[in-house]
């Protein structure tokens, strides 16, 4: 059996899942997935963003998208349960003054601060604030496969000196292969396990290394370990659930109730929202260690003119 002593499995289906189709879960649904959380022994439910309705029209998408303490009682009630909830808030993009309240008035266990490095400073007075506030607290470094080891060494230390929980290795492009997350997660631990914080990761699938990725950091004792139901997320998606479920299958992670769900809800989004998953055009992307938004048009354009699409996103 695995060793599985401290590990904290993070279900980001209606976070990352939600940028595939602008948040708009039904209840039912969410529900759906809280319940199967629990039933599987997930550590850690993200229910979506917190962001800031002044920036983002709430016409143009699903609740998700800012998902209220008040919208989130009414999936859970009081969480009778063991299961955590947690919500992402953006650098930049959260009203987090606002919009964070005191966690004896919330759902919420945990709030995830997303931040690129250039930003990371900004995220620390957020981590800050969260943390006053009686929240858990993580840190997601975005876009890392974009980032030299000179800069992950200055944030790294800096966010030690925080009350964060932990920091993730977030390879947002897909761009990263085994040997590269070794490497970085080796480079998280000597920073951060000095000061008792832990090391977490998110993958992407765009070269389909999202669960090897996720595996190689785990044995390399990272402890906080993202995916989703069916790796829905956004281009290429993420890890699968039910592929690091059934890794961790035993006493506390139980896989049947998460592929129970695959086979009753995922196929039938998937064929709805045709953009998320493994395809030659998000593989490109991965390659060139790009954002996937030229990947996702190709995509909805049904593009297969995958040379010119190489050409592009290697040389421009």
């Amino acid at each position: 059996m695995r060793n599985i002593e401290g590990i904290k499995i993070v279900d980001a289906t209606i976070r990352d899942g939600g940028l595939v189709n602008d948040f708009f879960f039904t209840d039912e649904f969410v529900k759906k997935v809280y319940e199967t959380n629990v039933a599987a022994g997930v550590d850690y439910m993200e229910f979506g963003y917190r962001a800031d309705k002044k920036m983002f029209d709430p016409s143009k998408f699903g609740k998700w998208k800012f998902s209220s303490d008040e919208d989130i009682f009414s999936i859970v009630g009081d969480n009778p349960t063991g299961l955590k909830l947690c919500v992402m808030a953006d650098v930049g993009r959260c009203d987090f003054k606002n919009d964070i309240h005191k966690k004896s008035d919330s759902p919420l266990s945990l709030i995830r601060v997303a931040t690129y490095i250039e930003t990371f400073s900004e995220a620390i007075e957020m981590i800050e604030f969260a943390a006053k506030q009686g929240y858990e607290v993580t840190c997601n470094l975005m876009a890392i496969s974009k980032c030299t080891m000179m800069q992950l060494s200055k944030a790294l230390d800096a966010l030690a000196q925080t009350p964060v929980m932990g920091v993730y290795i977030v390879d947002s492009y897909g761009a990263l292969y085994p040997k590269e997350v070794r490497k970085l997660t080796r480079h998280f631990q000597d920073h951060l396990s000095p000061y008792g914080k832990l090391t977490g990761i998110h993958a992407h699938n765009n070269q389909q290394c999202a669960f090897a990725n996720t595996i190689e950091a785990y044995d390399l004792n990272a402890k906080m370990l993202d995916a989703t139901y069916y790796g829905m997320g956004r281009g290429a998606g993420n890890c699968h659930l039910e592929a690091l479920l059934g890794y961790f299958n035993g006493k506390k992670y139980h896989v049947e109730p998460v592929l129970d769900l695959v086979g009753s809800d995922m196929l039938v989004m998937k064929d709805q929202e045709p953009t998320w998953g493994y395809n030659t055009s998000y593989l490109i992307a991965g390659l060139a260690n790009a954002h996937p938004r030229d990947a996702i048009a190709a995509t909805k354009k049904k593009d297969t003119n995958f040379v010119e699409q190489y050409k592009f996103q290697i040389y421009k």
